[in-house]
């Protein structure tokens, strides 16, 4: 497993959460939408997983609905305790981010 696929394992599910909160979608049209942030190397395969998860934690709720082409499509939502989660996601993201882009950004402070 590469270096991306391990960082991005670990922030993988706080990106669908963030996708799912600002509208509802269903699982290939979420695929898309991380590819379209530049997150190209993530799969269907391992994104329906990842919902199954989030839906048995009670995060997101899917609901079926007609698709114009096609059968029905399962489409995700969040809940009031997936709202508290990303919030949650925030807040760690930050506290790792900066410390982390300081070090590779600005290296150790003691001159070297």
């Amino acid at each position: 497993m590469s270096l991306r696929s391990q960082l991005l394992k670990g922030i993988l599910e706080g990106c669908i959460l963030s996708i799912i909160e600002k509208e509802t979608v269903y699982g290939y049209e979420l695929s898309q939408k991380l590819q379209q942030f530049g997150l190209n190397d993530v799969s269907e395969g391992s994104i329906y997983p990842i919902l199954l998860r989030l839906q048995k934690e009670g995060l997101i709720k899917g609901e079926m609905r007609a698709s114009p082409t096609g059968p029905k499509r399962k489409y995700y939502q969040l809940t009031i305790q997936g709202e508290k989660a990303i919030a949650e996601f925030r807040e760690e993201w930050e506290n790792i981010q900066k410390p982390v882009d300081q070090l590779l950004n600005r290296g150790f402070m003691d001159g070297r």
